[in-house]
């Protein structure tokens, strides 16, 4: 490890002397990559204990100080972000998101991620292109012109003067913020170019506002740099704006703008009031669809992880079918927040989300109004219904196998890391992939066909973890439906945890993740917090997330209160001072 002897370390004093080094040793010894081939190699259960005691370690260390905010980052809004913000902005309904290239992930698995929303020659010509077809749309529709055009000239009144009422209102709300005469003018200097080229007034104001949606404090979310020496409250525009883009990926509506300018947004009961609000409008399904599917990875159906079409053609050739299966998490998620459910019952619950199509696809029969079959309906599970819970989700079920067959080392993998927070190490690399059986073969279980890995040695200890977890599932096959057979052989849910908890199908092991379920509300708020903030969490930030952690069980696990908390965290609501030598404005439009 480039000269990092461990043998020199003194005791945990050292760790917050060399953190970065000892976080390196932490994810490296966790994967199997130290100590060097050549040295003995300790068991999973000491490798485990030792990355345990350096986790716990370094995070008592970074949180001796208290919560402290974490880094700020100027960043693009992604494309989603941008079509949300252009649609209420300019009150016109468009698919302008398929227009720009995809975003990649980053920070703790989302696409809002600041370190990964660079800006490319590509995004660029992209923006000059939807700003002309965006206010050009605008110019014809009634409702956008009137939004936008709310001066003209006439009987003292101005061409110019028109323009400039124009602009003073439309530029805070474009760049989230208020704005001077000096960010006015560069507007009107172009203004008077269009009409000196014979352009008749609307002409021009809609020519002028192609500008202020290529302009960096449209495209990016632009927090004013705070040099001081400590940490201080975020301005209230930019706590507006970190509002409205965690809960509607859009920009703030008048009364958040109402609120941040009156300076009453840092008012933790005003906070929450606010929070409340936005989790019941509708723009806050995005939230829900956005957050999901990428915590989930259920968005990965449409496309690597669609089930294979010649083996489920009914998932294949079913649009409305497909549409159902991956919107169920979603929606489920969603009711819940809105009811103020409980977050285990992302675990187990005796509601779900269901369709007709969902019904048919289940073979269950299902209370659904019949005059509305299609709708997705939020109803009661009969009893001994498989289908409570994500686990019971055809779209979790599927993303957790291969599109041509279940696997019990995916599904279980996928509880660990994206239910429990806990991910296994990534296989030897020298272990060759599980083998399909040569045509013509007996037909064999998964379970049969996984026992030669079980049986390596340098397999049969993460594989311990991590099949019995998948084990339990076997019972669903690639698209979630219920089977009691197997290869012509009775389905084998069995299977022993780590901790010696027997479990035998999908109702015993949501009662073992359930007694567990403090480590799912953690990996949640982690997840959570590092979507609000559009960054990956540092050591320091699990300070806060032990705070609202602590807040959620004080109330009973409330679903709303795990978004508050997050709203009312020290790292959501303030901003850390930047070291003087970085000082650097941003360039005026």
């Amino acid at each position: 490890m480039g000269g990092f002897n461990l043998e020199r370390v003194a005791a945990p004093s050292s760790l917050r002397d060399a953190a970065d080094r000892w976080t390196a040793v932490e994810t490296r010894v966790a994967h199997g990559e130290m100590p060097p081939r050549n040295a003995p190699a300790p068991d999973l259960d000491t490798r485990e204990r030792f990355t345990q005691w350096v986790n716990r370690t370094l995070r008592a260390e970074a949180c001796s100080a208290g919560v402290v905010p974490g880094p700020a980052f100027t960043r693009r809004l992604n494309r989603d972000e941008y079509a949300a913000t252009l649609r209420d902005l300019l009150d016109i309904h468009l698919d302008i998101a398929a227009a720009l290239p995809v975003d990649g992930a980053g920070g703790e698995g989302f696409d809002n991620a600041a370190e990964t929303l660079f800006l490319s020659p590509l995004h660029v010509e992209k923006y000059m292109d939807l700003a002309r077809f965006a206010m050009d749309f605008a110019a014809k529709e009634f409702k956008s012109r009137a939004k936008i055009l709310i001066a003209q000239p006439g009987p003292g009144m101005t061409p110019e003067e028109a323009a400039g009422a124009i602009l003073r209102n439309f530029l805070p709300r474009a760049f989230r913020r208020p704005v001077t005469g000096a960010d006015v003018e560069p507007y009107l200097e172009i203004f008077r170019a269009a009409l000196k080229q014979g352009q008749p007034f609307d002409g021009a104001v809609f020519f002028t506002l192609r500008s202020v949606l290529v302009s960096p404090y449209f495209l990016f979310r632009v927090e004013p740099p705070h040099f001081g020496a400590e940490a201080k409250p975020l301005e209230p525009f930019a706590l507006a704006s970190r509002l409205s883009y965690f809960l509607w990926s859009s920009m703030p509506d008048e009364l958040l703008f109402d609120v941040a300018a009156a300076g009453k947004l840092q008012d933790p009961e005003v906070l929450q009031q606010l929070t409340r609000r936005m989790l019941r409008n509708d723009r806050a399904l995005d939230f829900s669809r956005r957050f999901v599917e990428q915590w989930l990875r259920t968005r990965d159906l449409a496309g690597e992880k669609a089930p294979d079409a010649k083996l489920f053609p009914a998932f294949a050739g079913d649009e409305e079918l497909r549409s159902d299966i991956r919107y169920q998490p979603v929606l489920f998620f969603r009711e819940m927040l809105v009811r103020n459910l409980p977050l285990t019952v992302l675990i187990d619950s005796r509601h779900t989300i269901a369709t007709s199509n969902l019904a048919k696809h289940f073979n269950e029969k299902l209370n659904i109004r019949a005059a509305a079959a299609k709708q997705p309906h939020w109803i009661e599970l009969p009893e001994g219904s498989h289908r409570g819970g994500l686990l019971g989700m055809p779209a979790v079920l599927a993303v957790s196998s291969y599109p041509y067959r279940t696997s019990p080392v995916l599904r279980g993998a996928w509880i660990m890391e994206s239910m429990l927070g806990t991910p296994p190490p990534p296989p030897p690399p020298d272990v060759p992939a599980l083998e399909e059986p040569p045509p013509g073969s007996a037909p064999m279980t998964v379970r049969e066909r996984l026992a030669q890995h079980r049986a390596n040695p340098a397999c049969a200890s993460c594989h311990s973890r991590i099949d019995p977890l998948g084990f339990a599932l076997e019972n669903y096959d690639v698209v979630g439906r219920w089977r009691d057979e197997e290869a012509g052989k009775p389905v084998d849910a069995s299977g022993e945890l780590m901790d010696g908890t027997r479990v035998n199908g999908p109702h015993e092991l949501k009662k073992a993740l359930l007694d567990r379920k403090d480590l799912f509300v953690r990996n949640l708020a982690t997840k959570m917090l590092g979507y609000a903030l559009n960054r990956g969490l540092t050591l320091r930030d699990s300070c806060a997330v032990d705070q609202i952690v602590a807040k959620v069980k004080e109330n009973n696990y409330s679903s709303q209160t795990l978004v508050e908390a997050i709203v009312l965290s020290t790292p959501f609501r303030y901003q850390a001072a930047r070291p003087a030598a970085v000082r650097k404005e941003p360039t005026k439009p």
